[in-house]
């Protein structure tokens, strides 16, 4: 990954909503003259309904308008975000009476990969996600989102649990990559997510895989491998960043641009390539704007897809995942 990727990574909650991406400036502009008019109200008690009525169809136009022509690589920027919401922030949105499980028992419980039990109406599930921080000291604790070895056998342990006693899984999807470090190669990272490669393949359980923000390299992989793969409309999925993509083909991670253009990792075109299968709807400005709206969507389609997947045997679970991932990648030549 590229050093101005990690320096955006170390930077304080409040640096990086003073760097608000250049195509977003215009929609934070016209939203602190909303709440400056609001303060207007509060203070002197006046009413400015009128106006405020006209800013907010504004703003809603604005928004509509940005984010229908977003680049790749503006959508990268977007859910590297902060706001943006995390696993953690859609759990309580999607399940009721849910309990985090912690712990490989090996002697490690990686804080960048989360996991436990929930309901989701009247479902008993086990749900697993990749967890970034929210400001510089958690995402210190949280390594940014990036799992360690250990990391990726708690969700192992979780997923056979879930297999054993016939639990469906949800996985969710937030992270640069791996944690690339000295310690985790030397405990085993390639091989822990190898095995949760294998294993997902082997499970006769419902599947359902989404990617909420960055899906990055075989970070992503290792808990991505399910019966149906659903994406949020400005996530991203990639086998490598643009800027790693742009420094390793062309020596030059100023070619970003072109890099995100070539990868294919919107929503849409990996939609169109059959890498995903249902592209999720997000509010005007994105999940961050609105998460709650956004956990419903998510819900929405993660329940049908659930109720479809159930009617199904263990047998033709594991048969119709392999034939899915067998698929991706064909092409014809002429």
């Amino acid at each position: 990954m590229s050093s101005k990727f990690y320096r955006y990574q170390f930077m304080s909650l409040s640096e990086k909503k003073s760097i608000t991406p250049d195509f977003l400036k215009p929609v934070v502009e016209l939203e602190n003259q909303i709440q400056h008019l609001n303060e207007i109200v509060t203070s002197q008690n006046i009413s400015l309904d009128q106006k405020l009525s006209v800013f907010q169809a504004e703003l809603h136009d604005l928004k509509q308008d940005i984010f229908s022509s977003l680049t790749p690589l503006q959508r990268l920027h977007l859910v590297r975000q902060a706001e943006r919401p995390t696993t953690l922030d859609y759990i309580p949105y999607l399940l009721d009476d849910w309990i985090e499980l912690h712990g490989d028992r090996g002697g490690a419980d990686d804080p960048a990969l989360v996991g436990g039990l929930g309901m989701l109406e009247g479902h008993t599930i086990v749900f697993i996600g990749h967890q970034r921080g929210k400001d510089t000291k958690d995402n210190l604790a949280r390594n940014f989102g990036m799992p360690s070895p250990g990391g990726y056998r708690k969700a192992l342990r979780l997923m056979k649990y879930a297999d054993k006693f016939h639990l469906p899984i949800l996985t969710f999807i937030d992270t640069p990559g791996a944690w690339a470090g000295i310690e985790a190669e030397r405990l085993g990272q390639g091989e822990a997510i190898a095995v949760n490669l294998r294993e997902m393949f082997s499970f006769k359980v419902p599947i359902i895989c989404t990617v909420i923000g960055e899906g990055g390299s075989g970070g992503a992989l290792g808990i991505g491998v399910g019966d149906k793969m659903l994406m949020l409309e400005y996530a991203v999925y990639t086998v490598a960043t643009p800027e790693a993509c742009a420094a390793i083909l062309w020596k030059n991670s100023q070619q970003s641009p072109e890099a995100a253009e070539a990868l294919k990792i919107t929503s849409s075109d990996l939609q169109v390539l059959g890498i995903i299968d249902s592209v999720i709807p997000e509010p005007a400005g994105g999940s961050q704007a609105n998460p709650q709206a956004a956990a419903l969507n998510l819900k929405e389609i993660v329940l049908k897809e659930l109720c479809e997947l159930l009617v199904l045997t263990g047998e033709q679970r594991i048969q119709n995942r392999y034939n899915k991932f067998r698929k991706m990648g064909t092409f014809f030549e002429t």
